[in-house]
């Protein structure tokens, strides 16, 4: 039997989901110890996406195969019991057909907070970016349409990055004030490492005023990530979600019904 999970967390103090030898606080090291438990027996948890350190989640899909047959509820309250208190599992079901947490989704979705204003928050300090320098949060958004469509982001994407292609497809890339917040919802095929904190420091900079809107452009076309931008720090970053086809029967989070105008027609689409 093949359970999946949603699961939310506060990475703070994690280095970042994938298991690490040597003791190192992961997330996926206390979900899987946690759904072991449950299961009676050793598990391996599979997720969509891994984070890094410090890097939170809206909503992680994981999946792990169990021969242990427990109710929804039962998984649910179980693994809660056996987790931190910064990891909480949000949702169970079974898995239908071929599911596969990684490799059956067709987008993933991430937030991006920014705050800005003139000085740092006590409540907020590991949840958010922030910037002292005003934002043009209309400019940001200009910029960012350009990232739109199928390309090379090798200038986006880290040095160390992994991948073997650069290519990716990017749906929608939304930047918009609310208040002292400056948010970006960025939806792609995948991502490539740091792309999101890379995409994030350039359009901060055309944020401030230091970048023309052309730049996030002009760095796309370059494919050189040695000229690009400062990468932005993990805190003000989340997994928000993630989108499978509607065959799996997975519903979408909460925060898709919130997304601008733009961002929610490709709901539709997928």
């Amino acid at each position: 039997m093949r359970i999946v999970l949603g699961i939310e967390y506060d990475g703070s103090a994690f280095f970042g989901w994938q298991w690490q030898e040597g003791g190192l606080r992961t997330v996926q090291d206390a979900v899987q110890k946690a759904a072991s438990n449950v299961a009676n027996h050793s598990v391996t948890v599979i997720c969509t996406g891994r984070t890094d350190t410090g890097v939170h989640a809206l909503e992680q899909v994981v999946h792990f195969d169990t021969q242990a047959e427990r109710s929804h509820h039962s998984w649910l309250l179980g693994i809660n019991a056996n987790l931190p208190d910064d990891v909480r599992v949000i949702w169970v079901q079974e898995a239908v057909g071929d599911f596969h947490a990684r490799y059956s989704a067709i987008a993933r979705f991430y937030r991006y907070i920014i705050l800005n204003r003139p000085t740092r928050s006590a409540l907020q300090r590991d949840r958010v970016t922030w910037c002292h320098q005003h934002l043009d949060a209309v400019r940001m958004h200009q910029a960012a349409q350009n990232l739109v469509g199928s390309h090379d982001f090798t200038s986006y994407r880290a040095l160390k990055c992994q991948s073997v292609s650069p290519m990716r497809k990017m749906y929608f890339v939304e930047v918009y004030r609310q208040n002292e917040q400056v948010i970006m919802d960025i939806s792609a095929n995948a991502f490539l490492h740091h792309m999101v904190r890379n995409i994030a420091g350039v359009l901060m900079s055309i944020g401030t005023g230091d970048k023309p809107v052309r730049w996030a452009e002009e760095l796309l076309a370059s494919k050189n990530r040695q000229i690009g931008g400062v990468t932005a720090s993990p805190h003000g970053l989340y997994l928000g979600g993630v989108f499978y086809p509607e065959k799996y029967g997975l519903a979408k989070h909460e925060i898709f019904n919130k997304l601008p105008a733009n961002a929610q027609r490709f709901q539709h689409e997928t």
